[in-house]
């Protein structure tokens, strides 16, 4: 096994000399350093990457913190999410997931032990955390949710107009009762999404069936049991907005047992244009939220925040698009 030791001695250098030599150091002699480099290639050596961490002082390894894992966040979304990030990260590095909620002890769990911080926050109640960590002065970028700070690195998505697309389209398409199932309470987007849809069926003088609006927690079961209770009521609402398309799924399940027909019969909403919503029978109607630009232009900023100290940190709004298939009836 080829070590710095072993290029070391080929060398007639120290391995403090070859460790500084492969991590471009300027220190270095250039003449020095490109014999080594040589060597090191001819020989095929691979570095350790903990061994490199020592003498860069980082650790090789990105956290990745979630509101939380255990609840609330879409397990499609987490998915995707972890997916992208971890595609777009260089090779050397490694993520480190956890929930925010799940943290007992911040300094365990991120002093001394990451190279750089990416919350994907959908509370206020992360705030404590980013706060924390900010004071810390570890690189720290905040995507999914706005916040108030102007001193972080931060990228959102337009949760209010994705939903003010959807519900408008609704609408057009000659709806005029509209039910709702709610995500997470505390969770700014199911807030954001509610304000949204109760605000333009409002604007537009049209009904919302009180009892058919239902707090489900983005998650698929919340959905079914939701959908059921709505097709129960006395009085069926035309078309239900979910809050995600994993509660949307859900909701269809409901109908299918109850025998109600999607859209014949009841409309249906999503949001997020997971990777189920095109497989759904009908296609599911969505809010296009697209997690791949929302991780690039966070990438791109997060490269900056870990690399540039003359960065000055930025704000950037993703919009949404609306995905249209089958699951919303034409009633004209």
């Amino acid at each position: 096994m080829v070590t710095i030791k072993t290029i070391a001695k080929m060398a007639g250098v120290s391995h403090t000399t070859v460790s500084r030599a492969l991590n471009e150091d300027p220190a270095v002699k250039e003449d020095t350093k490109k014999k080594i480099q040589k060597i090191a290639t001819d020989l095929g050596y691979s570095p350790n990457l903990r061994a490199k961490g020592l003498v860069t002082n980082k650790n090789y390894t990105i956290g990745l913190f979630f509101s939380s894992i255990s609840s609330g966040t879409s397990y499609s979304f987490l998915t995707e999410i972890i997916k992208r990030l971890y595609d777009s990260l260089a090779q050397e590095y490694s993520l480190s997931i956890n929930g925010i909620d799940q943290l007992t002890n911040y300094d365990s769990t991120v002093k001394g032990r990451l190279d750089g911080v990416i919350v994907v926050s959908q509370s206020v109640k992360d705030d404590e955390f980013i706060n924390y960590v900010k004071q810390n002065n570890i690189p720290l970028l905040v995507m999914n949710r706005l916040i108030s700070r102007d001193d972080v690195a931060n990228v959102a998505f337009d949760e209010y107009t994705g939903v003010l697309q959807a519900t408008e389209y609704s609408i057009r398409m000659g709806h005029s009762k509209f039910g709702m199932i709610e995500g997470i309470e505390d969770f700014e987007s199911s807030s954001l999404r509610k304000k949204a849809f109760i605000e333009t069926i409002r604007h537009e003088q049209l009904q919302i069936i009180p009892e058919a609006v239902i707090q489900g927690d983005y998650q698929v079961a919340s959905g079914y049991r939701a959908m059921k209770k709505i097709l129960l009521l006395p009085e069926v609402p035309d078309l239900v907005f979910c809050g995600n398309d994993d509660m949307a799924i859900g909701a269809m399940k409901a109908c299918y047992e109850l025998g109600v027909r999607v859209p014949t019969d009841i409309s249906l909403l999503g949001f997020d244009d997971s990777v189920y919503a095109k497989y759904t029978n009908p296609g599911l109607t969505t809010v296009r939220k697209p997690v791949n630009k929302l991780s690039e232009a966070g990438l791109q900023m997060f490269d900056q925040v870990l690399n540039n100290p003359n960065y000055s940190v930025s704000k950037e709004i993703v919009q949404p698009e609306l995905i249209i298939r089958g699951s919303v009836k034409n009633m004209h």
